[in-house]
Formats: C-alpha cells, sequence, structure tokens
C-alpha cells in the first residue's frame, strides 16, 4: 500500500493532518499481511498505527492491553473522531448482560476495535467467539511485558502466540516505548512473529537533562534525595528500591512541605489507584513509589523523575524517565548512585533454585488428571501460594509444563529429574542476563562519556555528537574521541553495531555498540559482555554469523 493512500486515510477517517515518523511503515506493511515491532516513545502516536492499520484489513482489530485504564482512554480517542471504528472493552467488569450485548455488537461487525487483558484471552469461550467473528489484526500494546519476569511478569502474555494461530494467524503488532535490540528478539520469539518489519524510531528524549550524582555514604544519599526533591518545583517522581524505603521518603518529604503520594505494590488496590488518580489530576506534588509504579501514567508535565537507587537494567531505567517531560518541555531525570546499592539488586536478581522441589512440583503436575492451580500445587506441597507459582513458571520456563488460566499441565514427557535440570539451566540462563543487564546499568552510571550518547547506544541509536547538556558534557570530562565507529564503513569495523557474532563459548550475540577500542555484545545465553576490540582481532574470539 502507498504511503499516500495511508495519509489520505489518516486525514479522511481519523482527522489526522500528517502522520509521525515510522507510523506510516508499520502501517503499511501490518496493512500488506506483516508482522511488525513498533518501538515508538510514549505520546508518539503507537496507538494510530493499530488504529489506521486495522481500519485497513478485513475483520476485528484484537488489541491486548495490560492497564484497563489504558483501554478506556484509546476507546475514549476513537470516539472523539467522529468517522473512526468504533471501540470497546471486554474485561471482568462487565456484567453478564453488558457482555451478552457486547458479543452482539461484535458479531454484528459494529464494534472495529475490541480491547482486553492477555488474561482475557486464557478463555477458551473467549477465543473462540473471536475465531468465529474474524480477526484482521492482532495488537500487543505494553509488548514489553512479554520479556519482563519482575513484579509485573503477566504469564498470559506468554500465551498470545498460541491464541494468534487458534485465531487463524492474523498479522500481529507488538507496541511498546522502548525495547533494546535484545528485548526486541525476545518480544519476537516469545509471540510467535514471523520476519516481522522492526520499526525504531525516536529514542532520544532531548528535553531530557540527564544526570547521576554520585555520593558516598547511605545517610548523605538520603539526605541528598530529599533535598534535591524538595527544592525542586513543578510535578515528579521519587523511585525507590523497597516498599520502606518509599514510605520514609514520603514522610520526609511531607516534613518538608511537599504533597506527597505513596504507590507500591504493599499497598491495597484502593490505596494505590487513589494515589495514582490523585498525580494525575494534580493533587500531590511528587508521588514516591517501587517500579510498581509504571504503566498508564500519562501525565504530560512531569518536571523531573528522581531514582534514589538504581534500577535493573536501563530498560527499566528509560521507561521510567520517558514519564517526565511528555510535553515537550525541560525535565530532568536524577539518578543518586551508590556502588553499594547495586548489592540490593543483585539480590533482586538472584534466583535460587531447590531442584528436589521442583521434582516434586512437576510428578505432582503429571499425577493430575486435570490442570493443577498454583494453590492446590501449593497444598500438596505443603507451600505458600507464591512459592508454588513461582516453581511452576521456573517449569515453564523450562519446557516441561504449560501453565494456563486452570492451572499447569505437562508440556514434555520427560522425568521429573529431567525437569528440574531444565528448569534450573533456564533459570540460571535469565539470572546470567538480568546480572548483565546490571552491570550495563552501573556502566551508564560510571561513564565518563556522553551519558546520553551511552543510554541510545544500549537502545541500538548513534548520537555522533556529545549531547552538550548531560552532566558529563556540562563537566567536560567526555573523551569525543570515544565515538561509536559502526557509522564507519563495514569494511574498516569488522563488527558494528547490530551485527549478528558467534562466539566459541557463548554462542550467538548481537552488537549493542562499539565504543574506541570496546564492543559491547549481547549473548543470548549469557547476556551482556565487554571485549576488548584488539583482543577480540587477535584470537579470533568472534566471527560473522549468518
Amino acid at each position: 500500500m502507498r504511503h499516500s493512500e495511508i495519509a489520505r486515510t489518516a486525514r479522511e477517517i481519523f482527522g489526522w493532518e500528517a502522520l509521525r515518523e515510522g507510523q506510516s511503515e508499520a502501517i503499511a506493511a501490518l496493512a500488506a499481511g506483516r508482522d511488525a515491532i513498533v518501538i515508538l516513545p510514549t505520546g508518539a502516536g503507537k496507538s494510530a498505527v493499530y488504529q489506521l492499520a486495522g481500519h485497513l484489513r478485513e475483520g476485528l482489530t484484537l488489541v491486548v492491553s495490560p492497564l484497563i485504564a489504558l483501554q478506556d482512554d484509546q476507546v475514549a480517542q476513537l470516539a472523539s473522531a467522529p468517522h473512526a471504528p468504533r471501540g470497546a472493552v471486554l474485561n471482568s467488569t462487565l456484567t453478564e448482560r453488558a457482555a451478552d450485548d457486547l458479543w452482539g455488537e461484535v458479531t454484528e461487525g459494529r464494534i472495529g476495535c475490541l480491547f482486553l487483558t492477555p488474561e482475557q484471552l486464557s478463555k477458551d469461550d473467549v477465543v473462540d467467539r473471536l475465531r468465529a467473528v474474524g480477526v484482521g489484526l492482532f495488537a500487543v500494546d505494553e509488548a514489553h511485558c512479554v520479556a519482563s519476569w519482575g513484579h509485573d511478569f503477566r504469564p498470559d502474555y506468554l500465551r498470545l502466540g498460541a491464541v494468534r494461530e487458534r485465531l487463524g494467524a492474523p498479522p500481529m503488532v507488538a507496541l511498546t516505548a522502548t525495547g533494546a535490540e535484545p528485548v526486541r528478539a525476545e518480544i519476537a520469539e516469545r509471540l510467535g512473529l514471523h520476519d516481522p518489519e522492526v520499526i525504531v524510531r525516536g529514542v532520544d528524549r532531548p528535553n531530557l537533562e540527564l544526570t547521576v550524582r554520585r555520593i558516598v555514604t547511605a545517610d548523605d544519599k538520603r539526605d541528598a534525595v530529599i533535598e534535591s526533591v524538595a527544592s525542586t518545583g513543578g510535578s515528579g517522581l521519587l523511585y525507590t528500591a523497597t516498599r520502606r524505603e518509599a514510605e520514609q521518603y514520603a514522610a520526609a518529604l511531607a516534613e518538608r512541605g511537599k504533597r506527597v503520594g505513596v504507590y507500591h505494590a504493599g499497598l491495597s488496590k484502593a490505596e494505590r489507584e487513589a494515589a495514582h488518580r490523585a498525580f494525575l489530576d494534580d493533587g500531590v506534588d511528587v508521588v514516591v513509589a517501587t517500579n510498581a509504579f509504571g504503566m498508564g501514567i500519562d501525565k504530560p508535565d512531569v518536571r523531573f523523575v528522581t531514582h534514589a537507587s538504581v534500577p535493573e537494567s536501563l530498560d527499566s531505567y528509560y521507561q521510567e524517565i520517558g514519564r517526565a517531560g511528555r510535553d515537550g518541555a525541560p525535565a530532568q531525570a536524577t539518578l543518586f548512585y551508590r556502588p553499594e546499592d547495586l548489592g540490593i539488586r543483585k539480590y533482586f536478581v538472584s534466583r535460587t533454585v531447590d531442584r528436589d522441589e521442583l521434582a516434586a512440583a512437576f510428578r505432582a503436575v503429571a499425577r493430575a488428571e486435570g490442570p493443577v492451580p498454583a494453590k492446590s500445587l501449593a497444598a500438596a506441597l505443603g507451600v505458600a501460594p507464591r512459592r508454588a507459582l513461582h516453581l511452576l513458571n521456573l517449569l515453564a520456563e523450562g519446557g516441561a509444563v504449560r501453565v494456563g488460566r486452570r492451572g499447569a499441565v505437562v508440556e514434555a514427557s520427560v522425568s521429573a529429574s529431567a525437569a528440574a535440570a531444565a528448569a534450573e539451566e533456564a533459570s540460571e540462563r535469565r539470572g546470567r542476563i538480568e546480572r548483565s543487564r546490571l552491570d550495563a546499568m552501573r556502566r551508564y552510571a560510571e561513564t565518563r562519556d556522553c551519558r546520553r550518547r551511552v543510554l541510545l547506544r544500549y537502545f541500538g541509536e548513534d548520537l555522533a555528537e556529545p549531547c552538550g547538556h548531560c552532566d558529563t558534557c556540562r563537566a567536560g570530562v567526555v573523551d569525543d574521541t570515544a565515538v561509536d565507529e559502526s557509522s564507519v564503513d563495514e569494511s574498516g569495523v569488522p563488527f558494528p553495531a547490530g551485527s549478528a557474532v558467534e562466539h566459541a563459548e557463548w554462542g550467538r550475540g548481537s552488537v549493542s555498540a562499539v565504543e574506541g577500542d570496546r564492543l559491547t555484545v549481547f549473548f543470548e545465553e549469557q547476556g551482556y559482555k565487554t571485549l576488548a576490540l584488539d583482543t577480540v582481532i587477535e584470537n579470533g574470539l568472534l566471527s560473522r554469523a549468518g
């Protein structure tokens, strides 16, 4: 489909005078039946991609979104365009009668775009009804959740690829605001995308002023964080590593006269929703939160995002600072850094695996006549339900069981000891990758290069010149000879950024950055590794992979 035709449809149906960079390419690919991964910053029009592409295809546009609030916003957006397809939300809050009425409208073709959570698609009756209606486009919003194994892990995201096949394999688009190349690769693998068109645009946020303040003692850091947030005007976010820290910082800032909200997973749903609403409605100056405060924060005038401790990865950090300055005005992104604080993050990513416990869990699933819920497994093993769910997730990652809405069933005909060994190996592999991402976070915090350039390299974008307004640039410590040489002719750089490589011991990988005499490579089994280019060449450590 020609881009001129896409632009005309955007004007006539949705009232958009112009499409933003990357949108037209993604829409053209989806309209032609290709899968796509679309990485666009928040506010850059990811929803426009599936709305317009879905309109250009026959059948229902199905949108998986993790939060009901986000779904309601998208339905309202569609309603504001009088010629756009109607949108609707299918979720557990609907009464039985309302759900029946909605299905009637969907069946009659009066709904063009249906929004639901991934958990809804774990219901066989929902999938059967959608298959009967006919899905023309399958969109997965906030697709980084597919590759997330932290507090916001949603097991049902991992089954979306299988659901897509049951729906007749319509083209699928995965959308997110950020995703380094390894995250994009994991999204493609877990969703079962077929040769997807990858669109990455606008990772750079030049209006964000990047600063890292290195502090020696814990007390000094606490005082510096409180002083910084208390003296900064406008609406802002303060991220902490633990719930306890969130409560303590909130109390200290309240004493300094700030209107403060608190948000973490230890609060009730009502308390979290109240804090979220107060922030959006300017009822508080600052929300002090753990990383549980994430998706759905669509507030344009956030003037600062401060981190009291290092996040677990640059992926998380960029997601969180990206909530500042969405109106395009200047905003501050400040990280308070103590190397000792990396210890708590290493604890969070450490994985303890008990093979006997895993084997017992597998045997319990194998003996059962039907799916085994985590609660039933917990009772059988004498462990907490959360521990039982953890065991099932480990076995699922190792390929021994499959976890559905009704519980776990055996996926592979293996012995209990083999299932436990595979789960342990998968756990160790993910642990290595998570620790390597934490190391990349440390390198960002400790760099003397242009901080913006280091951040962009991680996401596969180049910044040829120092930005001039991050803290390292302002301090005049940047060594501009350490430029990204991936922009040089390929004959001069044997392993440019983005190239696929093979290591004799670590296997396949992808070069994420070339910085002077160093290569940063993400290996599928090991995570990120930084290698000296001279050593690589002299010893033949890497070869180009096909």
